[in-house]
Order: structure tokens, then sequence, then C-alpha cells
């Protein structure tokens, strides 16, 4: 299963993410909260964004890969997520203000989230439509 692989992909980013917190709070001493340490406020932003979106990005993913869309379109939105969700976690360890990174990490990271929700939606529906128009095909025409 593709989906497996970003999975996997999206976890280490998220396992790296939570050591960089870890690693300052003990080098820090900061037990709960941020303790005013504002590399760690950061760090804790980035690594709560990642473990925010990339739960439902990830059931989104695999739900198509499961309705039967084509490798590539799974590998294309895969890649994406993981490339977006890096550039987000990047432009936010490097400053909490805006950033290129940050910008255009989210910014593909939702129109992603959109895009497979649609797709997602199609695929569900898709079965439907198609049964009811040949059902509809089946039905003799009225010569009254």
């Amino acid at each position: 299963m593709i989906t497996l692989l970003y999975a996997g992909l999206c976890t280490l980013l998220v396992l790296t993410l939570a050591g960089r917190v870890m690693a300052r709070r003990l080098s820090h001493k900061i037990g709960i909260g941020d303790g005013g340490d504002h590399e760690l406020m950061k760090r804790v932003r980035a690594h709560a964004n990642a473990v925010e979106y990339l739960p439902l990005a990830l059931l989104l993913l695999g739900g198509m890969e499961l309705n039967g869309y084509p490798n590539v379109v799974i590998h294309g939105f895969g890649a994406t997520l993981l490339v977006s969700r890096l550039l987000h976690a990047w432009g936010l360890s490097r400053s909490s203000k805006a950033s290129p990174g940050r910008f255009v990490g989210i910014l593909f990271t939702l129109l992603l989230m959109v895009a497979m929700s649609l797709f997602a939606i199609a695929g569900f529906v898709q079965p439907y439509v198609a049964d009811y128009t040949d059902d509809q095909a089946m039905v003799e025409p009225y010569e009254g």
C-alpha cells in the first residue's frame, strides 16, 4: 500500500519534531508548558501543527488508494503532503513570524486536503451515480 510509505515518512517527521521538543526541554529543564522559552514554543508548535494535519490527510490518502485511484495520483498527493509538511516545519522552526516555508507549507497542505477531500467524495458518489444512470438506461421509453 503506497499510503504506508507516506505514513511511515510522515511518522519519522513527527518523531523528529518531537525529538527536537524533548531535546530543548531537557537542555533547559522545562517540564510543562514552554517556560517562557521562545525557541521551545516554536518547536512545540511545529510538532503540534504536524500532528494536527497529518492524520486527516493520511486518512484521505489511504481512502483514495483503497478506492482505486491511480498509483501516480496517490504518489503525487503523498509526496506533496510530505514536502508541504517539511516546508512548514522548517519555516516555523526558523521564525515564529510569517516565513516563505511556513506560508508555502500550509498553503499546499490546505489545498492538498481540499483536493483529496473532493477526490474522496467523488470516489464515494461515483458508483451510485453510475448505478443510477445504468438503471435509467434500462427503462423503456414511453411511446404514448
